[in-house]
């Protein structure tokens, strides 16, 4: 798939998911600094994707019913009501949207501890995704969650052990947390190589 197909096909995405508007010139923005990272020809599939466009802003509540799993909608554990306090514990991009590239959903690590996959990955020079992220992931591909490939989003932490996770409960995408030593034979860990802010962010290029 040529990049500029996939960059409209995801900004149309989550505008017509009721993402705010002003993603769409971030997304416009990104074309030449993701051309320079990620080449012409992208792929977007259920293992990975070449890049994935994260809109900035709403807080992760507000997202999670977003989430399509077939006719299902996406929920929030019951158990993890402050979400919201979680944020990332490495530097993103400042804009209405920047793109994570590289991304890979991280079923190589079901059954691993997240505290144990984590150096592995940056062995790698890869970095864990974001909660926002992981979620992102799922409106660019949908069909990415899959029973026994789910995964964990470690790069969003509160101030204790939890680490967020995207799962499948009750057939419907479920967004709820794990302990960072425990482990589950179907959550892997979702990682990226790089991330990219807009031209007009001031910053275009891969962080």
């Amino acid at each position: 798939m040529r990049l500029e197909q996939e960059l409209s096909r995801q900004s149309d995405t989550l505008l017509a998911l009721g993402y705010p508007a002003e993603l769409a010139a971030a997304a416009a923005a990104l074309l030449e600094p993701l051309r320079a990272v990620v080449g012409e020809e992208v792929r977007s599939e259920p293992s990975g994707a070449s890049f994935v466009l994260v809109p900035v802003g709403p807080p992760v509540s507000a997202r999670v019913p977003l989430l399509r799993l077939g006719e299902r909608t996406g929920t929030l554990s019951r158990h993890f009501a402050d979400v919201d306090t979680f944020g990332p514990n490495l530097e993103v991009p400042r804009a209405a949207a920047y793109a994570v590239v590289g991304v890979e959903r991280g079923e190589e690590f079901c059954g691993v501890r997240p505290g144990e996959a984590a150096p592995v990955i940056a062995d790698r020079g890869r970095s864990m995704l974001t909660l926002e992220e992981g979620l992102a992931f799922l409106h660019a591909v949908p069909n990415a969650l899959e029973k026994n490939r789910c995964f964990h989003t470690g790069a969003s932490r509160g101030t204790d052990k939890r680490v967020p996770a995207i799962w499948i409960a009750e057939r419907a995408p479920h967004v709820g947390w794990c302990w960072e030593g425990n482990h589950h034979t179907w959550l892997g860990v979702a990682s990226a190589a790089a991330r990219v802010a807009p031209a007009l962010a001031g910053a275009a290029g891969a962080m």
